[in-house]
């Protein structure tokens, strides 16, 4: 083909930018215009709002589905700084809105792990055919209006206001969207998961859809992890080994709590910065190794592998295990576009030996039940 059949050149190209792109191409910013990315809209507002208590601003954030189909997400922080000439120096909501990334805590310890792509709530913006903001902050009420990402008028101030806090709602964009019908229980398992993960947060989820039959869960849970693990187990009362550790070496904490329960099934789940890691990786790694040289010690010692016996394998480690691993940490590296397996090296060995002590602890401290967990074992000689 001529060159002149086909005049390809720079007047060709189309240089998209800010939320002009997230409406051309959302599915690079939510992962994709069905379900999975209209309630990633809900994610990545909340998300927002959780950091305010995250950070210290906020004690508790509500989410409620709306009878006119959209979203409410609301804070009882501080108020953030709407836009305006009395603001202090710092992105506004105004500026979080409407650019991509402003605003976006950097990716630590306390991060939430639920933006895709990292660009915050203007994404969300982007993808509303309607968006408003209210802002409770030192005695006064401001509004903020925006139509598919576009300020509809300056933030405006509607009045006086008691407390502090601020309260976003968006409908999300029928242009772009294959559905606009959310489903409550896949917002209600992720926020109930996140508040596992994160004992500081106080969620509350509400669905006023239905006129009759309003609906609601409340996710708090002190216990963390280790109130995750007594629900999934079936026995009333599982004897749970949970722990926390600052990781010296990896700029991070980790957070482990596992039970042996009467099942046959061997469950492991892993996080990391709050992210399931369905692919594992290091964490997941060292969890294995650890719990692989506490049992083997304890089964040597109580003689029930012979000298000649191969260590136990980490792979399998008797049915009825049950384990969350939750790893924090400063400098997350994640491998795959699915961000689903960790690759930080020096994770693997924090784990396992912070995993190693704790359950070497517990094993020798009740022999009884110790013993039960090495019968689960097919690799454990039987006297």
């Amino acid at each position: 083909m001529s060159e002149e059949s086909n005049p390809y050149d720079a007047s060709m190209i189309v240089v998209l930018e800010g939320l002009d792109a997230v409406r051309k191409r959302p599915g690079m910013y939510i992962g994709s215009v069905g379900e999975r990315g209209l309630h990633h809209l809900v994610f990545e507002a909340a998300e927002s709002a959780l950091h305010e208590i995250r950070y210290g601003s906020a004690d508790q954030v509500g989410i409620t589905l709306t009878i006119d189909g959209g979203v409410r997400v609301a804070d009882d922080g501080g108020g953030r700084p709407v836009g305006h000439a009395g603001d202090e120096d710092g992105p506004t909501l105004a500026d979080c809105l409407t650019v991509l990334g402003c605003g976006v805590p950097r990716a630590d310890r306390r991060s939430l792990g639920g933006g895709f792509a990292g660009m915050g709530i203007a994404v969300v913006n982007a993808l509303s055919s309607r968006l408003t903001a209210e802002v409770r902050r030192d005695g006064a009420r401001w509004t903020l209006e925006y139509e598919r990402g576009v300020r509809v008028a300056e933030p405006t101030r509607t009045g006086p206001a008691e407390g502090s806090g601020t309260v976003i709602t968006f409908w999300p964009d029928a242009e772009i969207f294959e559905t606009l019908t959310f489903s409550f229980d896949t917002l209600a398992d992720h926020f109930r998961e996140l508040a596992f993960l994160n004992r500081d947060l106080d969620i509350t989820l509400t669905d006023d859809r239905d006129h009759g039959a309003s609906r609601g869960d409340r996710f708090h849970f002190p216990g963390g992890v280790r109130d995750w693990i007594t629900q999934q187990t079936a026995s009333p009362h599982p004897e749970v080994i949970c722990f926390e550790r600052e990781c010296s070496g990896t700029e991070g904490t980790v957070e482990v709590a596992l039970c042996w329960a009467d099942s046959d099934d061997e469950r492991v789940t892993s996080y990391a910065n709050c992210w399931p890691t369905t692919g594992g990786g290091t964490h997941e790694l060292g969890f294995r190794d650890g719990l692989a040289a506490a049992l083997t010690a304890f089964a040597r010692e109580q003689r029930r592998l012979t000298p000649s016996d191969p260590d136990l394998a980490p792979a399998r480690l008797g049915a009825g295990l049950t384990a969350i691993v939750s790893v924090k940490l400063d400098r997350p590296e994640f491998e795959g576009a699915l961000r689903d397996r960790l690759g930080n090296g020096p994770v693997r060995a924090c784990v396992a030996e912070a995993v190693r002590e704790h359950v070497a602890t517990w094993l020798r401290a009740d022999p009884i039940r110790a013993s039960a967990v090495l019968a689960r074992i097919p690799a454990v000689t039987h006297d």
